[in-house]
């Protein structure tokens, strides 16, 4: 479309402002700036949103993969390397909820201040500004749109009377070209025709008489239009320019390339990817658990009584299998961690068996003598007590359980020293679970 203005191209039949009533488009242009307020708001509550559910996501993401590369087989500066993919998501989390926060706590909330300001509501409906813009538009119209009513009264007085005139002339006409003609009916046709010729001329008069007085009337009328119709012009003016500014200030809250913070985070990723080193990394694995490993490679050794003491307390004190974490929170949050699982079948076939020189004469599988290693192990006691879960659990094994804060299920089996007990849910599912996340109902 063009942005040329051409007078000439102008439709004087078209419906144009001075036409009477016409004012009311910029009337409706000040209710229709109280409702782009109101969009505006709306959008900028929208996008809101979707920083704060990006920057959630993100913190998931980022705390999830996080765990999975922990307890992954990776390892050395390429773990760091990987993990600093998480550090990332965090810190960029971080500053998408900094725009929600900008967008809601300034944007949103300077716009909703500067309509309030702007835009005063009626008890009776509507906004004052509104009821102001048609009571000037009406007054300045009311002269003229009165004037204009009275000649158009007139316009059809001497059109009707054109056309009275034009069929008691085509009367007349048809009159005298009839053989029979009466000279007394032809004579009532003739005056016919003279009194509305007379009519005519009168009216005629009267409506160029009120053509010209609202000629005279016009300037004063545009004039008038002209001031109340700026008066809302600059109204109007006002809300663009701050629509702009506005804008401008989102524009500044919505682009993180211009924050120092956001260029320092991927400055931060760049170098501690590129700090990843092959070499480094095989060396450390060939150190703790390849041919760098020490060994106390076995010696001769000469029987004695002490050394036989010593070996005998060696087979019975077995070294620890892992460590147990229990109870552990992270700072600043509620969020309790589970304890680690160990399988002691798992490191059993690690194990090496210390014999002692010393000939027990007994069974060689029990220090005693006695007893067949082979059997099972008594069976615990049995136990079954009701209990409530305290948060969330999501089992990451399939033989943990899965439950939600405020579930009740049964606990089956008393703590192990890893901090795990067996339970059983509503459904009849069998399982592990924290022992710290739950608590026994009263």
């Amino acid at each position: 479309m063009s942005g040329s203005y051409d007078e000439s191209m102008i439709d004087v039949s078209s419906d144009s402002f001075w036409e009477v009533g016409n004012y009311k488009r910029s009337v409706k242009r000040v209710d229709d700036g109280s409702r782009l307020c109101n969009d505006l708001m709306s959008c900028l509550h929208e996008r809101a949103r979707i920083e704060k559910s990006y920057a959630q996501q993100l913190t998931e993401w980022g705390k999830r993969w996080r765990q999975l590369i922990e307890k992954g087989p990776q390892y050395g500066t390429l773990e760091r390397a990987w993990s600093a993919l998480c550090t990332e998501a965090e810190k960029v989390s971080e500053l998408h909820m900094e725009v929600k926060s900008a967008l809601m706590g300034e944007d949103y909330e300077k716009l909703k201040n500067w309509q309030r300001d702007s835009y005063h509501k009626q008890m009776i409906g509507g906004y004052k500004e509104t009821k102001e813009a048609e009571d000037g538009f009406r007054k300045a119209q009311k002269p003229w749109a009165k004037k204009l009513k009275e000649m158009e009264t007139m316009k059809k007085s001497y059109h009707s009377a054109c056309k009275e005139e034009k069929l008691a002339a085509s009367r007349e006409t048809n009159s005298k070209l009839e053989s029979n003609n009466n000279p007394e009916a032809q004579k009532k046709l003739q005056e016919k025709v003279e009194k509305c010729q007379q009519e005519v001329q009168k009216t005629k008069e009267r409506y160029q008489k009120s053509l010209e007085e609202l000629d005279k009337l016009t300037p004063q009328y545009m004039e008038n239009m002209e001031q109340v119709f700026e008066q809302w012009q600059q109204f109007e003016d006002t809300r663009i320019c701050f629509f702009r500014e506005l804008l401008l200030e989102v524009k500044q809250h919505l682009d993180l390339s211009t924050n120092h913070r956001f260029q320092t985070i991927y400055q931060t990723l760049e170098d501690t990817i590129s700090a990843a080193d092959a070499e480094d990394d095989l060396k450390w694995f060939r150190s703790n658990h390849g041919p760098g490993m020490p060994m106390n490679w076995p010696q001769f050794e000469d029987w004695s009584i002490d050394l036989n003491r010593t070996l005998s307390k060696r087979e019975k004190k077995k070294p620890s299998e892992g460590v147990t974490l229990t109870g552990i929170s992270q700072t600043g949050s509620d969020q309790h961690v589970p304890p680690v699982k160990t399988s002691s079948s798992a490191s059993s076939m690690e194990k090496t068996t210390e014999w002692s020189d010393e000939d027990t004469g007994g069974n060689p599988f029990s220090s005693n003598g006695d007893g067949n290693p082979f059997e099972d192990e008594p069976a615990p006691s049995a136990v079954s007590v009701a209990v409530r879960a305290l948060y969330d659990y999501d089992g990451q094994e399939q033989d943990e359980l899965t439950f939600k804060a405020g579930e009740e299920l049964t606990k089956v089996g008393e703590e192990d020293d890893q901090g795990w007990c067996k339970g059983r849910l509503k459904n009849g599912q069998m399982g592990l679970y924290p022992a710290n996340y739950v608590e026994d109902i009263q």
